[in-house]
């Protein structure tokens, strides 16, 4: 389950929280037969979609998908949770062959990138490329990343997966691993693409931890993001929030889940970090109860889990971002709650949409023609907004 959609990044309590509650935003609401401009909360008897942020009119005529109505798969689209974990075990796993290139980074660390095996040799050296992210403890290997991976190479794409330390069978050859906040090695991966492919548009599209990190890199990276547009995908934004709301009945599953993925991983490498008892708990880390708990033991740079959440949150940055960004959360996800989301710096910003489905769970979205078993709904969405910006050749605006 480790390797599964239920990637988060889930944080803490007991600091100063600030949050983001969904104000009565001017937002649009898109049903079959008509865009109409609406204050408050879909209605949810009916499924519609809940669109807002600066940019939404500049992106709207991107999309085809938005003007039909949400329709989650009967039964398993209905429940959150039960959505949630049918994505996560049954939806099927394309076969998708990689080619491995392993990047050394300046504090001798390892970043493991799985590009398409054969693309290099067939596809022209100008042609677009998307940088995926996966969640928390996830990788190339999840059927989440190589449903997008099919849909953006049968545009003619080129596509490489970001593997976070550790993730993915990747090498680690230092004490670091992943981390909310640690956007260094997005840094290096982004410049190295840049450098490897100069004439290629370059975008991304980060899930959960991977979303909240993209996110992190666009605002803190503004100032030399190379980066011509990114999507973030079940971003749980505020990681107090999002701990507080993981540590809540159910979904206890999902922190259990999750916990045990980081100790599996952290077992594997556990030699390199016993002889710095000052940094790091080894044996908790070894045996952590939760989420937060591993996250105590071994997250390194900060004094406390607390000020690692608060710090980590990429709902602070948002406002700072200058490149093209699409937002899709689930009004329903567990581990990503909407009250998590800054929709007003989203709305603030010219150059952010965000769209809102009634259902969907953590990176479920069973909907659409390919659901049950297929690509998650938001697939389409996803392509189309990017295609859009390549065709148009969309260029950053300042907030």
């Amino acid at each position: 389950m480790a390797t599964s959609p239920l990637s988060l990044t889930s944080k803490p309590p007991s600091i100063t929280r600030l949050r983001h509650q969904r104000p009565p935003l001017t937002t649009v609401r898109v049903s079959a037969a008509t865009v109409t401009t609406t204050t408050g909360m879909p209605d949810h008897h009916h499924p519609s979609l809940e669109i807002t942020g600066g940019g939404a009119d500049r992106f709207l005529p991107a999309f085809n998908t938005l003007h039909l109505p949400y329709k989650p798969f009967p039964i398993i689209g209905w429940n959150r949770h039960l959505e949630t974990i049918f994505a996560a075990f049954f939806r099927t796993v394309p076969e998708v062959k990689y080619r491995r290139e392993c990047l050394r980074t300046q504090d001798n660390g390892t970043i493991a990138l799985d590009w398409v095996y054969g693309d290099h040799r067939s596809l022209p050296s100008d042609s677009p490329i998307l940088i995926l992210l996966p969640g928390l403890t996830g990788g190339s290997q999840d059927s989440y990343v190589k449903h997008m991976l099919v849909k953006a190479k049968s545009k003619g794409w080129r596509v490489v997966v970001f593997n976070s330390r550790g993730c993915a069978n990747s090498p680690v050859t230092t004490p670091q691993l992943q981390t909310a906040s640690f956007t260094a090695d997005t840094c290096h991966v982004v410049d190295h693409v840049s450098s490897r492919y100069p004439k290629a548009s370059i975008y991304a599209v980060g899930w959960s931890l991977g979303g909240n990190i993209l996110v992190n890199y666009l605002g803190r990276e503004h100032h030399r993001c190379s980066l011509s547009g990114a999507v973030s995908l079940c971003n749980p934004f505020n990681l107090v929030i999002a701990d507080e709301n993981l540590r809540k009945g159910f979904n206890n599953i999902y922190d259990r889940a999750l916990r045990g993925g980081l100790s599996r991983t952290f077992d594997k490498h556990a030699s390199l970090f016993e002889e710095m008892h000052d940094e790091y708990n080894v044996q908790a880390g070894l045996n952590p109860r939760t989420v937060r708990e591993y996250d105590e033991a071994i997250t390194r740079g900060y004094k406390s889990v607390d000020e690692y959440y608060s710090n980590s949150c990429s709902c602070h940055v948002v406002q700072h971002v200058r490149i093209p960004l699409l937002c899709v959360q689930a009004a329903n996800d567990p581990i990503a709650p909407i009250e998590a989301t800054p929709y007003s710096d989203i709305k603030d910003n010219p150059n952010c949409m965000l769209i809102v489905t009634p259902q969907g769970g953590h990176l479920g979205w069973v909907a659409g023609d390919d659901a049950p078993f297929g690509a998650p709904w938001t697939d389409n969405v996803v392509i189309e907004f990017l295609e859009h910006l390549q065709k148009n050749a969309s260029k950053p605006e300042s907030s």
